[in-house]
């Protein structure tokens, strides 16, 4: 009986791999039209907190953006934060370009990054606000096709993709394949069948006017996963969410096991608080981890290993491939079963602990999805 239950678990993964084929090629049969009339003037909205691997070279590409009317704000928490020469480096080597650093101090509540953003919204001389993480890396178009799309007035909030790029250690690549096929597998999959109502950390583009209409930052300080809830309570208030066309860098760096464990766990016990029935469902993501176990049990079942490798790597190459044009996966294709089994067992630990640590600090995750720091 074991056998049977783990070879239809196997089958609900081989047709979630096909809906991950199908939803990559609807999200690509979808393209933003030219922006009729004059680019609307943008604010982009960038929150640091430390040196993160190449940050200079992450905040360059937004100095040097193709667009006529544009500004750049950034906020760290003190004066004495190792970002603040890097930007006034920039602001220096770029000065035709309007840009503001602003202090912002300590956060009066858990989610640091809402706060900066908050402070950096209501510095803001513009109404279509560009959030992005000092990760990220974007070519000189990426504010052209951001504006393209929010020619619909309809469209409260736009979310990036991400390809994810790493550094050099093992457990890094093997995160970045993860992202890159799993990941963002779940997402198109979920636009596909329910609609975005959702968006995603890294980069995501609101209007002023959505954004007030959820509550403001206020509403979604207390909350760990901040993007989803953005999204989320858009879509709720009417607001159209869309998954961009434009594909940003996500540089995450290079850690050793133990950041890299403490980081994906923290990632997997946010979402199960943001999406309980979706987390879930994300058994249904790891095809390999599932055929193994199958195979274990049932040696002679061997032919559905081989055929489930094939309908997992054509799912991972709908969404490396054909979206992100990733080359990691391109070259690490072969680390694919591995970054599989290990995001099996990062999975089944998600279910258990209630705290992370992020940015030094410890932190209680509550069954909402909010979370509060605890004490030293």
């Amino acid at each position: 009986m074991l056998g049977w239950l783990l070879l239809a678990l196997v089958a609900g993964s081989l047709v979630y791999c096909l809906l991950v084929i199908v939803a990559a090629r609807r999200y690509l049969a979808v393209w933003p039209s030219p922006m009729p009339g004059p680019l609307p003037p943008l604010s982009v909205l960038k929150p640091l907190a430390g040196l993160d691997l190449g940050l200079e070279s992450n905040l360059r590409t937004f100095f040097t953006q193709d667009y006529p009317s544009y500004e750049l704000l950034f906020a760290v928490r003190t004066q004495d934060d190792p970002a603040v020469p890097v930007v006034r480096r920039l602001q220096a080597e770029y000065p035709h370009v309007p840009s503001r650093l602003l202090l912002v101090g300590e956060p009066p509540y858990p989610n640091a990054k809402v706060w900066s953003l908050a402070h950096m919204t209501e510095a803001a001389r513009h109404d279509i606000l560009v959030m992005s993480d000092s990760d990220i890396r974007v070519d000189p178009q990426f504010l052209q096709v951001i504006a393209a799309e929010f020619q619909d007035a309809k469209l409260g909030v736009s979310t990036c993709p991400y390809r994810a790029v790493p550094g050099p250690s093992l457990w890094s690549q093997l995160e970045a394949l993860g992202m890159n096929t799993e990941f963002l597998s779940g997402v198109v999959v979920a636009r596909m069948l329910e609609g975005m109502r959702f968006a995603l950390g890294p980069t995501a583009t609101a209007r002023r006017q959505a954004l007030n209409d959820i509550g403001g930052w206020d509403k979604l300080k207390d909350y760990l996963a901040e993007d989803f809830v953005l999204g989320n309570a858009a879509a709720a208030q009417g607001w159209g969410v869309i998954l961009s066309s434009y594909v940003v860098e996500h540089h995450i760096g290079s850690q050793a096991f133990g950041a890299n464990a403490r980081h994906r766990i923290r990632w997997f016990r946010s979402t199960r608080r943001s999406r309980p029935a979706g987390y879930v469902g994300q058994l249904f993501t790891n095809p390999v981890p599932l055929a193994l176990l199958m195979w274990g049990v049932r040696p002679d079942w061997w032919p559905v290993i081989a055929l489930t490798a094939a309908v997992r790597a054509f799912a991972a190459y709908a969404t490396a491939g054909w979206i992100l044009h990733d080359p990691l996966t391109a070259r690490r294709w072969y680390l694919l079963p591995l970054q599989d089994i290990l995001s099996f067992v990062f999975w089944i630990a998600g279910f258990f602990g209630k705290t992370i640590l992020w940015r030094g600090r410890r932190y209680l995750l509550m069954k909402d999805g909010t979370f509060r720091l605890i004490e030293a």
